[in-house]
């Protein structure tokens, strides 16, 4: 595992430390958890592009009307 630093104002710092310790966890397992949600995102959203350059090929042909749309 490696070991980054990082800047913040002091006060954001305990608030993070507090908000921490009422979830039951370290300020580091907290910025683990949400560094692994954070790239998560970034795959996600290439997998959508991904898919989207896929589905090229597909034209929706007409507009539906708003009745169309609505119907169960």
């Amino acid at each position: 595992m490696k070991n980054i630093t990082f800047s913040a104002d002091e006060d954001l710092i305990e608030l993070a430390r507090l908000t921490a310790r009422t979830q039951r966890e370290s300020l580091n397992d907290a910025f683990r958890r949400w560094l692994v949600e954070y790239t998560a995102r970034v795959g996600s959203a290439r997998e959508y592009d991904a898919l989207m350059k896929r589905l090229q090929y597909v034209k929706p042909g007409r507009k539906f009307s708003r009745d169309e749309m609505n119907e169960r």
